[in-house]
């Protein structure tokens, strides 16, 4: 007897397809943030004559904020509902953004790092909000498919962002370089600063304007309310309880180190082929917004693998194939170690179609099956996104001593993702091996 497929957004007779959209539009909204955010490591650095450590507290403050911010949003969620998490998301995003304004004022590091922590706040809530808002917008049987396909519309907004910070800041930046830049006197310096600020906090005041209408939008829309609130909130025992559980446990895990892996590439593709390109002549301002280019092909790349997994999932366990693309990962990190030339970087490119797939299939696995506790579990997940705090910095160390025995450091720095996507296709297995003896 032929099965009957089932549908992505039916739930209980309930259509939740209008609602998904609506939800799925956030996705592409903290994807512009992320994606805007990582060049602007190398841009924080030149600005304000930096090393790429220093320009990684930017990674550290944004990060940071998805860190401190999750489990007070799991509480918020839980006592009133998914819908006031994101509307609450949406204001901290807004208020982080518009931030931007009187931190350039000051002329200082520092207060863009509040910004930013403030904004991922914002962000915090946005997906611990939104993710399982998405898995409960239908059965359980399809909810990792529709994470995934959710999550597909999250590099569109990545796309958009890595393309305003190409465009509109990293173009648009004096074309001195980090050299010239160390010989200007304090008065030259304070002024250049300046006007490389004016350009650097345009694209997040515009954001911060298109956030509002957004809240406002969804503020006088109706959403299901498929979670009950919760008075009681036993935030030790649900703690307990759901990481006594072996998949979500470990989930957590792979989640850090798979964002460790994301934020890595992403953030010092631009460090990559910037040292391939000067070596080929080019200026450092050219190989920077070259880099950038290869950094949009990834993330078109990404885009594209995230529809094609998502539609493999139908054929394939989602174990399964996180495994192999975690492995596949692995091994293109090696050429990006072993090569001194632009194929190294086209295998950096590459790294993005095996990335695609995890963060939502990681995801979907840790909260099968968690019912009311996705709530919480969902926190634990995105807290795990500290990964993309801690990890970079210490790419950065290893990027900043220049060469180690002869070779490039920013190639051998990629030894680090290497060895977290052995964590992630650890876990893929180990998800397989669990399917197979519940079955």
């Amino acid at each position: 007897m032929k099965q009957k497929k089932q549908s992505l957004f039916v739930k209980d007779g309930v259509n939740y397809l209008i609602p998904f959209i609506l939800i799925t539009f956030c996705f592409a909204l903290w994807g512009f943030a992320n994606d805007i955010t990582n060049p602007m490591v190398k841009a924080f650095s030149k600005i304000f004559r930096m090393s790429v450590t220093d320009g990684t507290l930017v990674q550290l403050a944004f990060y940071g904020g998805y860190f401190a911010m999750a489990f007070p949003a799991a509480i918020f969620i839980r006592r009133f509902s998914y819908k006031s998490g994101i509307l609450m998301g949406l204001a901290l995003y807004a208020i982080g953004a518009f931030l931007f304004f009187p931190a350039k004022q000051t002329g200082d590091y520092y207060p863009f790092l509040i910004a930013y922590f403030i904004l991922t706040c914002g962000l915090s809530f946005l997906e611990t909000s939104a993710n399982p808002y998405i898995l409960s917008m239908g059965t359980e049987e399809t909810a990792t498919r529709r994470l995934n396909l959710a999550q597909s519309f999250n590099p569109m907004g990545s796309l958009l962002g890595m393309y305003v910070a190409m465009q509109f800041i990293q173009a648009r930046l004096n074309p001195m370089n980090s050299v010239e830049r160390a010989t200007l006197g304090e008065a030259e310096f304070q002024a250049m600063k300046q006007s490389d600020l004016s350009i650097l906090i345009a694209p997040y005041l515009m954001i911060g304007i298109v956030i509002v209408i957004v809240f406002l939008l969804l503020l006088f829309i109706r959403m299901p309310k498929n979670a009950e609130r919760s008075k009681s909130i036993r935030f030790i025992a649900t703690l307990k309880r759901i990481f006594s559980i072996p998949h979500y446990r470990e989930g957590v895990i792979a989640q850090f180190f798979y964002i460790g892996v994301q934020i890595m590439c992403w953030t010092f593709i631009i460090q990559y082929g910037t040292r391939i390109f000067m070596a080929a002549g080019m200026t450092e301002i050219d190989a920077e917004v070259l880099s950038q280019k290869y950094n949009i092909a990834a993330m078109i790349i990404f885009c594209c693998s995230r529809f094609v997994c998502t539609y493999l999932l139908r054929f394939i366990n989602a174990g399964k194939l996180l495994k192999i693309l975690a492995i596949a990962g692995a091994v293109f990190l090696l050429g990006v170690i072993g090569s001194r030339n632009i194929i190294g970087l086209y295998c950096l490119v590459a790294v993005s179609a095996c990335m695609s797939l995890m963060f939502p299939t990681i995801y979907g696995i840790a909260l099968k099956g968690m019912g009311e506790d996705a709530k919480f579990g969902a926190a634990g997940l995105i807290m795990a996104i500290l990964g993309g705090s801690i990890l970079p910095p210490l790419q950065a160390a290893i990027i900043d001593m220049n060469t180690i025995f002869g070779w490039p450091a920013v190639n051998l720095s990629f030894v680090l993702p290497m060895l977290c996507f052995v964590v992630v296709a650890i876990y893929g297995a180990r998800s397989v091996r669990r399917t197979i003896h519940t079955e």
